[in-house]
């Protein structure tokens, strides 16, 4: 059996797809809530979903588990409630962490490309507290996927109980189905979709830095079967232990995203450029890129999407149809 944190969520309910297509037992810990989250469930339901308050108590007696992979956490990059952020995302994080080296169950944990800020220190995945000390990440979601990826380094390098197998995976860019609850940090390629299918233009930000010209902000995009791939080899791969990055290895720009998804809906290319709000300027990653060495060196071997097909897939299998959930 393997608990998934998150689970109901948009990478969660994506792993919960590809796992029960696998006949694997899957439990999650999740709030369905009123957002429709519930329909990111409807077609792989789980035998059962723990709410978090109640997720200590349920492993103290729980079945045996063959891992935990922790995906919830408080993920907006606009959040501003420290204590919250730090409880959710750190707190638990830490209490998992402690149980499965306790238990002996391999233990996958979400960390960010958030965690790089600027890149200015680059986007480097070694894993050690030196190398994580040069990181300033942007924000604080960051800062707090930041402070776990740490602290996990200091239980390695000082000795501590550690899971038998263990991963953090820095996620980059993430975009697909079952992310339609997320509000304002549902993924670029669908905010642009919906407003091409709104018959507009895609709507991209001017660039805030004088040296990146508008719409030439570049990030590594990443197909979400790409990535439940990646977290379905983590899952069995023998001896597995760091942190890892998850993107596809090549930056491409906000502007090639948006001819992508006109080129999708068969529409001619349409861009125009709005400022960008004043909450997102000095907190905006305008380039991100994943080396992917680390990964590929533990044995991935799969081969990434592009960022075009990636989007043709969404919009046709997902985005166009009247049920677009995986």
């Amino acid at each position: 059996m393997i608990l998934v944190t998150g689970g109901a969520g948009f990478i969660g309910s994506n792993l919960q797809a590809a796992l029960f297509a696998e006949g694997r037992d899957v439990v999650i810990s999740d709030r369905l809530r009123e957002a429709g989250k519930w329909r990111n469930l409807r077609h792989h339901p789980p035998l059962a979903i723990i709410p978090p308050e109640d997720l200590a108590a349920w492993l103290d007696t729980a079945p045996e588990l063959e891992a935990i992979v922790h995906l919830g956490a408080i993920s907006a990059t606009t959040a501003t409630d420290g204590d919250l952020v730090w409880k959710a995302n750190v707190t638990l994080s830490q209490n998992l962490w402690r149980w499965c080296a306790a238990q002996g169950v391999r233990f996958i944990y979400a960390s960010s490309a958030a965690t790089y800020g600027d890149g200015g220190a680059g986007f480097d995945d070694e894993f050690s507290t030196a190398a994580l000390r040069r990181l300033r990440p942007l924000n604080l979601y960051g800062f707090s996927k930041h402070a776990f990826d740490l602290w996990v380094a200091r239980q390695i390098e000082t000795g501590e109980p550690a899971p038998p197998a263990w991963a953090g995976v820095k996620f980059f860019n993430v975009y697909g189905p079952n992310e339609y609850h997320k509000g304002g940090m549902i993924s670029v390629v669908k905010v642009k979709h919906d407003e091409i299918a709104a018959g507009g233009p895609a709507r991209l930000f001017r660039s805030d830095r004088a040296d990146i010209a508008d719409g030439e902000q570049r990030r590594d995009f990443i197909w979400i079967d790409d990535v439940t791939a990646a977290l379905q080899f983590l899952l069995t791969a023998p001896g597995i232990a760091g942190l890892f990055n998850l993107g596809t290895g090549v930056a491409r720009s906000y502007a090639d995203l948006a001819c992508a998804v006109c080129a999708a809906n068969g529409v001619a290319e349409r861009i125009d450029y709005v400022d960008m709000p004043a909450s997102l300027r000095g907190q905006y990653q305008s380039f991100t890129e994943a080396p992917m060495q680390r990964l590929r060196q533990a044995g991935f071997n799969h081969k990434f999407s592009s960022l075009e097909d990636g989007i043709k897939a969404y919009v046709e299998t997902y985005l166009r149809q009247v049920d677009p959930y995986r």
